[in-house]
């Protein structure tokens, strides 16, 4: 695994805010917002991994 524990912080921070922004207006089935919120599973996916694997 390359990423490092800042990158993943980094890449979830931008998810999180995009996923915060795009959902204004939209329902939480709207398929952008969940494309939107897949994205930000899988990169908290990766930084579980990165977590269990360091322990």
């Amino acid at each position: 695994m390359s990423e490092t524990f800042d990158e993943l912080i980094k890449q979830i921070e931008g998810l999180r805010l995009n996923l915060v922004k795009m959902k204004e207006g939209r329902a939480y089935t709207d398929p952008e917002v969940i494309k939107a919120s897949r994205a930000l599973d899988e990169v908290l996916d990766k930084y579980q991994e990165l977590l269990f694997h360091k322990a």
